[in-house]
């Protein structure tokens, strides 16, 4: 089980942000992607779990293997805590939402609405929404926003259980998460800003 990546070119709008990108991300890995801001790790990220088009490269990785956590929790307001983690759980048919409840100390909140959760708990809920995925390469777009310190630290130790399980990470993060983890910086990867993607040259994999 590895996603690899090569001589990638992502863009944003039409135009490309990152070009020439390869990387190797294996089985208990944990992968940490560095760079400014707008410098393009969330078009990176977006494209690999096959929410955009890339404009030229590969990226090889199993079937349904990809659980994307974005900036936004993909909460439902309307549903409880428990409610929904189990439909998350159902449509990836992986049953059981206890054990996630438990690890993003969510139990005693299992009945709240999401609507009525701070910002920290629904982050804490969006990030459980992962443990019941059953995927095994997560891509994490800052993770950690909202979160204090010890929900810091409940996130990073859901990291390590995942990536001890044999499944492995790519994390946007400017924190240091307290992970042995592998640096990517994008920043030699930038593109020409001025040399719009070509019409018709996106790879056809990611439609």
């Amino acid at each position: 089980m590895e996603l690899v990546v090569r001589d990638l070119t992502v863009a944003r709008g039409g135009v490309p942000v990152l070009e020439g990108l390869g990387f190797t991300l294996g089985a208990g890995e944990v992968l940490v992607l560095r760079g400014p801001n707008g410098s393009g790790k969330t078009t990176l990220l977006r494209t690999l779990a096959g929410l955009q088009p890339a404009v030229a490269g590969e990226v090889s990785l199993p079937p349904e293997a990809i659980a994307y956590g974005a900036h936004a929790d993909g909460l439902k307001a309307q549903l409880s805590v428990a409610e929904n983690l189990a439909f998350w759980a159902s449509v990836y048919a992986t049953g059981d939402i206890e054990d996630a409840l438990t690890r993003m100390n969510l139990l005693g909140l299992r009945d709240r609405p999401a609507a009525n959760l701070s910002a920290g708990q629904k982050r804490r809920l969006g990030l459980a929404r992962l443990l019941v995925t059953g995927r095994p390469i997560w891509l994490l777009d800052e993770p950690t926003v909202s979160l204090d310190t010890a929900s810091v630290a409940l996130f990073a130790t859901c990291v390590r259980a995942h990536v001890a399980g044999g499944g492995a990470a790519l994390i946007a993060t400017h924190i240091d998460l307290g992970l042995e983890a592998g640096i990517f910086d994008v920043t030699p990867f930038k593109a020409d800003p001025t040399r719009a993607a070509e019409p018709g040259s996106f790879d056809e994999a990611f439609l």
